[in-house]
């Protein structure tokens, strides 16, 4: 156990992403020792991650120090921070394991681990098929993506060709509709003209959904938007599909020609994973240690105030939680899901920090009451829908040019400090003159792509159609 340096009591937060960067700012200042703990030594804005993997943003224009963002509070003598990856949660004991086999004791703590891909039972197609939760997968993603270009320029054989030159993004929420439109866009406009042998127009983005429409959040007048947008972007949509295997040589799917069930093979080198989430192995820890029970998709189930039935000094937070909303104003009414998004993650954290102060000057807690301020979703260039939920003027709905450019400034708004917000407005702004994206660097081919070398270069044309 760590020795405790004065009597105030310990406070313990897993990770720093949304809702645990809005905890230590709520906590901060109040008469507690706070410790946070991350594997990562940056903050990560998360809904610009897929500009980062498609070479439109640089790593650091969406990402700060946790340090750095965290000056101010760091100063005030009661936060410590530590990169660390916590592997373990006892609850019984009041504990967290880390990766080196520390133990640190709490008498609070607040979990926003995240979450992580669910590929529903299918690990093994994760190496085919990285999701989009890191820099990591970024720059993996990032490497796949240029690297088919680079490959097919070298392939000789049309068959092989078109197989790099295809790209296939599972998945139709705002992630896997955001990648499809921005990879169609770096086919048709980026690249055009940069290789000699490839024609990077004659490029083929699909995007897979196994439901019957594309952002299926939103309502299905935005929801036919999206999708003609996607349509003029050249993006194949193909909704209704249920995508069975993926391995080296591309993806297999069930699809439906009225009453008749079809499998279809899309040979394919890069493939994207939007389809699913699953709570932080954290929580199946939590989970043993504290009788909680856990949802389908991993996430932890809480009380209304976010906390854990048998130990309210447990609270989850975010993407691990599998929380509702409660409305006060009706007390009757049937809470509903709150659902996995960055404004949610930042109000949890706020009312954990809330209740838990509560708690310790003995009062009642709270329950959470998600507000829902809307959701928006870009699909390309000058191509956006906008879901608004305006106090006193009911939803407000709306798409194309105007939805794009309030897509643009509300995401630089909510970008952690100045710079970042400048960097990227004035890299949009470039990207928007010249089509070009400037972070297409990578350090090296990734190993998954290398798997299916390309053919010896031969007495190739110039440009070769797919096939």
């Amino acid at each position: 156990m760590t020795s405790r340096p004065n009597h105030k009591p310990k406070v313990l937060i897993i990770g720093c992403g949304f809702g645990g960067l809005e905890a230590v700012k709520a906590l901060s200042k109040a008469p507690v020792n706070i410790t946070l703990i991350d594997r990562t030594n940056h903050h990560l804005f998360q809904p610009l991650l897929y500009q980062v993997a498609t070479a439109g943003l640089s790593a650091p224009a969406i990402s700060a120090p946790i340090r750095h963002i965290l000056r101010r509070e760091m100063k005030r003598g009661n936060l410590t921070v530590l990169q660390a990856e916590v592997t373990a949660i006892d609850a019984a004991d009041k504990s967290v394991v880390l990766d080196d086999g520390e133990r640190l004791d709490y008498d609070h703590l607040i979990v926003g681990a995240g979450a992580t891909h669910s590929y529903f039972g299918h690990d093994d197609w994760a190496p085919y098929a990285p999701g989009l939760k890191t820099l990591a997968d970024a720059f993996d993603i990032r490497a796949r993506v240029i690297g088919a270009f680079e490959r097919a320029e070298r392939c000789a054989d049309p068959v092989e060709r078109a197989a790099w030159m295809s790209f296939v993004v599972v998945g139709a929420g705002p992630t896997g509709v955001e990648m499809a439109g921005t990879l169609a866009e770096i086919a048709q406009h980026t690249l055009a003209q940069q290789f000699r042998r490839i024609d990077s127009k004659l490029a083929r983005v699909v995007l897979l959904e196994g439901s019957g429409k594309v952002l299926g959040s939103f309502v299905p007048e935005l929801s036919q938007r999206a999708r003609e947008q996607l349509k003029r972007l050249k993006v194949d949509v193909r909704t209704g599909c249920k995508v069975t295997a993926i391995d080296e040589t591309g993806v297999t799917y069930e699809g439906h020609e009225g009453d008749v069930q079809l499998i279809n093979h899309l040979p394919t080198h890069t493939v994207v994973w939007a389809a699913g989430v699953a709570g932080s192995p954290l929580g199946r820890s939590l989970a043993a240690t504290a009788n909680a029970e856990l949802d389908r998709a991993g996430r932890v189930v809480v009380q209304p105030d976010l906390s854990l039935l048998e130990h309210p000094e447990v609270q989850v937070i975010g993407d691990l939680a599998a929380a509702h909303s409660y409305d006060p104003d009706h007390p009757h009414a049937e809470p509903t899901p709150v659902p996995g998004v960055s404004p949610a993650a930042k109000q949890m954290g706020r009312l954990a920090a809330a209740n838990l102060l509560r708690r310790l000057k003995h009062e009642p807690t709270e329950p959470f009451r998600y507000r829902d301020y809307g959701s928006l979703a870009t699909i390309g260039r000058r191509a956006a829908v906008v879901d608004l939920a305006v106090p006193v003027f009911g939803a407000i709905r709306f798409s194309g040019l105007f939805a794009w450019l309030f897509w643009l400034f509300a995401h630089i708004y909510f970008l952690i400090g100045f710079r970042n917000r400048l960097v990227v407005l004035i890299d949009w702004a470039w990207a928007y003159l010249t089509f070009e994206r400037h972070a297409r660097v990578v350090a090296e081919t990734p190993r998954a792509t290398e798997s299916a070398s390309a053919p010896p270069l031969q007495d190739a044309p110039d440009t070769q159609p797919l096939a």
